[in-house]
């Protein structure tokens, strides 16, 4: 489960700060994580080793494949890939079989390591099936989020579909809201919206797009997700060109256009979309859940929506520091780069040896090496830790 993987490494340095600080005996420790000692030590010699980018799962690929594939094959896989860019690896695969007289010397999925392998696919090209079904066992744990886009012409002149936001667990449509742009404030008020009327979830999962997302940003961070992470709501996202991911709503939204193409609804009048949600939610049987409504498994969050959250509590252990107006801190005579979308707000260091993680809220963003001065982000793409 790729979006899994990120609470795989905060839970290992968890770990590794446990360990460090040798509050309790190895065996205890290894006991309560429910890993094995000689697990226990991998982990902490990683760390020690190269800090929070190595306690990720690491490549099970050979260093050396004595039984790699002939070098006039690949020529042959290359050449013909020249000749038809288009052409995936199946119907390369077939092409040379003909050309080999009717049987080939290697399999499809041969076929498409050697593409790999020669970077002939190119990344808009990729598509990543999902490794297996994924669900949360009780509503309002995760929630979806993401702009419909304007596929089959059916937005008129709005360069974007509505905005929506969707439970995890039980498929229930918190909000289908048509805001003509994807601005800030329009978001914005929309979350505020749900959050009142439907509490706030403990964690939410988006993609790399606006205003959510911002690339030029240490960790991807905007003003709205900082916005979001002060409620004590953990952002995950899913990678770049990854839909399956966020598989939930995407089916929703396939539902969703495929009622606008046989019933003529509109996907830029508020009163349809609201239609719609509501047969959706109450009405519609949904065979993910075995024929049953998504309001039939869903309920309000117990966690209320605060106007004006107040200061985070971070745990006792770590040191509490306020960034400064460009979002840097200033630890051991250096000044570090953090977020500027974090300016003047609070972060936590869990300082482990010669490092620092450095936390907002209930995520850990960076972690700082004061030995060789390296600032590194800990990812925030829940897919990357995934591929092996």
């Amino acid at each position: 489960m790729a979006w899994r993987e990120s609470d795989v490494v905060e839970e290992r340095l968890r770990f590794v700060v446990a360990a460090s600080r040798k509050e309790k005996g190895f065996s205890a420790l290894c006991q309560e994580f429910g890993v094995s000692r000689q697990t226990g030590y991998t982990w902490l010699k990683r760390y020690v080793a190269g800090g929070s980018g190595q306690v990720a799962d690491r490549s099970r690929r050979p260093l050396r494949s004595p039984r790699r594939t002939a070098a006039e094959i690949e020529q042959a896989v290359v050449e013909l890939r020249q000749r038809w860019p288009d052409w995936g690896a199946p119907k390369l695969h077939a092409l040379l079989e003909v050309e080999r007289g009717g049987k080939s010397p290697i399999t499809v999925r041969t076929v498409h390591r050697i593409l790999e392998r020669y970077h002939l696919i190119r990344d808009e090209d990729r598509n990543i099936p999902a490794l297996k079904r994924f669900e949360r066992s009780q509503p309002n744990e995760l929630w979806q989020m993401d702009f419909k886009g304007p596929h089959g012409g059916f937005t008129k002149s709005s360069a974007v579909g509505p905005l929506s936001i969707l439970d995890d667990h039980s498929r229930y449509v918190v909000a289908l809201q048509q805001l003509g742009s994807t601005r800030m404030v329009g978001v914005r008020a929309t979350l505020e919206s749900t959050f009142q009327q439907c509490g706030v979830p403990d964690a939410m999962l988006m993609d790399h797009g606006t205003p959510w997302w911002n690339a030029a940003s240490p960790w991807g961070l905007t003003e709205v997700a900082v916005w979001i992470m002060r409620q004590g709501v953990k952002l995950m996202f899913s990678g770049i060109r990854h839909p399956q991911t966020q598989g939930k709503v995407e089916r929703m939204h396939g539902a969703l256009q495929q009622a606008v193409r046989k019933r003529r609804g509109d996907l830029l009048e508020q009163s349809w979309l609201d239609m719609f949600r509501h047969e959706y939610n109450h009405i519609r049987p949904h065979a993910g859940l075995d024929m049953a409504t998504p309001a039939s498994r869903w309920r309000p969050s117990t966690r209320a929506f605060q106007n004006a959250p107040p200061e985070w509590v971070y745990p006792a252990s770590m040191q509490v520091v306020r960034l400064a107006g460009e979002g840097q801190l200033s630890w051991h005579g250096r000044r570090w780069e953090i977020s500027q979308a974090l300016r003047r707000q609070t972060v936590g260091l869990e300082l482990v040896g010669d490092r620092a993680i450095v936390y907002f809220c209930r995520t850990p963003l960076r972690e700082l090496d004061r030995a060789s001065g390296i600032s590194s982000p800990i990812s925030a793409e829940l897919s990357q830790l995934n591929q092996r």
